[in-house]
């Protein structure tokens, strides 16, 4: 009895393991069912959708500017293209040429040639009195004159004279001559004269002989082609002051 009894405890209880086992696998294997058709229903989802926003994208249209029908298109002012700034390597100062300095312009100094002639006529040699005006010595009385004009430069001369009398006075002026002018332009006759001044030395040969300074001024008139005639005034400083006036006429040479 009693193993009759545990014979069929026995039974019964592996029956209800294995009927147990059984209910538990079924569970499990319900279990991953439900999961592997949630996984699926999802990726199907997430496909759906992702095609839906593709459609809409190519559906829908771009938004547009509305355009007021009234109101011109602005113009566009094309913008002036700006040359690109030149980097230091790229830069290149321009070339320079250099400029010749210009020479001073020198002026050739006066030639000096006894004799020659100058703006004021040509040289000459002759003779002519002195009328003294004031004084003590020759130039102050009347008195023979050797008269003379030597050409220096084309401005200057010199005009030796000698004043003879019972003593005689030497006048040695350097001059500066003017350029010829005329005088009168009336009828047939024209007078042209060429003034002169100038400073330099009287030398007196009297007893009491000294040597002063001298002031002379005149004019050369031309009265011919180798003829010029001359009046001039000097004015002597020796002992006292002594003034005479020479008249003359000279050959040119």
């Amino acid at each position: 009895m009693n193993s009759h009894f545990l014979r069929t405890f026995s039974l019964l209880g592996i029956t209800s393991a294995i009927v147990g086992f059984s209910g538990f696998s079924a569970q499990a294997q319900e279990a991953q069912s439900v999961a592997v058709r949630q996984n699926i229903s999802n990726k199907a989802a997430d496909l759906q959708n992702s095609s839906q926003t593709s459609i809409f994208a190519q559906q829908a249209p771009l938004p547009t500017q509305q355009q007021d029908p009234l109101t011109p298109a602005p113009t566009l002012t094309p913008q002036p293209t700006q040359p690109p700034t030149p980097t230091q390597e790229q830069y290149q100062p321009p070339i320079q040429t250099p400029v010749p300095a210009e020479e001073p312009v020198q002026t050739p100094a006066p030639t000096v040639q006894p004799g020659r002639a100058t703006r004021g006529g040509p040289s000459y040699i002759g003779v002519g009195g002195n009328i003294g005006i004031t004084g003590e010595t020759t130039l102050s009385e009347g008195s023979f004159a050797v008269i003379s004009k030597l050409g220096l430069t084309n401005n200057l001369s010199v005009r030796p004279a000698a004043l003879i009398s019972e003593d005689a006075v030497f006048l040695i002026p350097v001059t500066l001559d003017f350029p010829i002018e005329s005088i009168t332009q009336t009828g047939e006759t024209q007078i042209s004269a060429a003034p002169y001044l100038g400073a330099g030395v009287s030398i007196s040969t009297a007893d009491d002989s000294n040597v002063g300074f001298l002031v002379s001024g005149g004019v050369d008139v031309p009265i011919a082609d180798r003829l010029t005639a001359n009046a001039g005034l000097n004015v002597s400083f020796l002992d006292d002051t002594n003034i005479g006036v020479l008249l003359g006429v000279g050959y040119n040479f």
